[in-house]
C-alpha cells in the first residue's frame, strides 16, 4: 500500500476514533438514551416512549427520574419526584400536600378506565412507610398514572444513590420531541 493511501486512511480513522471514544463517554457520564415502559406515567409518557436522561443533575421536586426498581432487580422505573428529604407527604380528597402546601399537578391522569376523576386514594407518609418525613437520603416517588402506578405507595422510599438519571428530552415518537412537563 502507497503512503499517501496509509496517509488518507489515518485522515479518516484518527477522527471517526475520536468520535466514538466521545461517544461513549457522553453515554457513560452524562446522558442516557431510556425506554418508558408501560402505563404508570401516562399522560406524560407512553408505553415505548424514548427519553433522554442527565446522569449529572440533581433530582428536584417534580422532576422524572430513572431509577434502579426497588422491587425488581434488573429493571428501571421512570416515575415523578413528590417528596424531597425532610418532606411531609399527604393525600387528602384526591390532593397533594407537601409540607401542608397543596400542589397543582396538571400532569396528572385523573380519569381512571370507568370515567371517574378518583387518582389516588387519601394517605400519608406515616401510613405508608412509617415515617413522618422522607428520610435523608431518598426520595418519595409516585407515577403520572395514579391508578396503575407501581410506586412509592407500594414499595416505599427511593434510595438516591439507585438514581440513573433525571429525564430531560422526549425524543421518541419525533412528533413529540421536547421537554415533557
Amino acid at each position: 500500500m502507497q503512503n499517501s493511501t496509509k496517509k488518507e486512511i489515518m485522515s479518516w480513522v484518527k477522527p471517526m476514533a475520536l468520535a466514538v471514544i466521545l461517544v461513549v463517554i457522553c453515554r457513560q457520564f452524562l446522558f442516557s438514551p431510556v425506554t418508558v415502559h408501560g402505563v404508570s406515567m401516562e399522560p406524560t409518557f407512553d408505553n415505548n416512549q424514548r427519553v433522554i436522561v442527565s446522569k449529572t443533575s440533581s433530582a428536584e421536586r417534580f422532576d422524572m427520574i430513572v431509577f434502579g426498581a426497588p422491587d425488581a432487580p434488573g429493571k428501571q422505573y421512570v416515575k415523578r419526584v413528590i417528596g424531597l428529604p425532610g418532606d411531609r407527604i399527604e393525600m387528602k380528597d384526591d390532593k397533594l400536600y407537601v409540607n401542608g402546601e397543596f400542589q397543582e399537578e396538571p400532569y396528572v391522569n385523573r380519569i381512571n378506565d370507568l370515567g371517574v376523576s378518583k387518582i389516588t386514594g387519601d394517605f400519608t407518609l406515616q401510613e405508608l412507610t412509617g415515617e413522618t418525613t422522607v428520610p435523608e437520603g431518598t426520595l418519595f416517588v409516585l407515577g403520572d398514572n395514579r391508578l396503575k402506578s407501581n410506586d412509592s405507595r407500594a414499595y416505599g422510599f427511593v434510595e438516591a444513590d439507585s438514581i440513573f438519571g433525571v429525564v430531560k428530552l422526549r425524543i421518541y415518537p419525533i412528533k413529540e420531541v421536547g421537554i415533557p412537563r
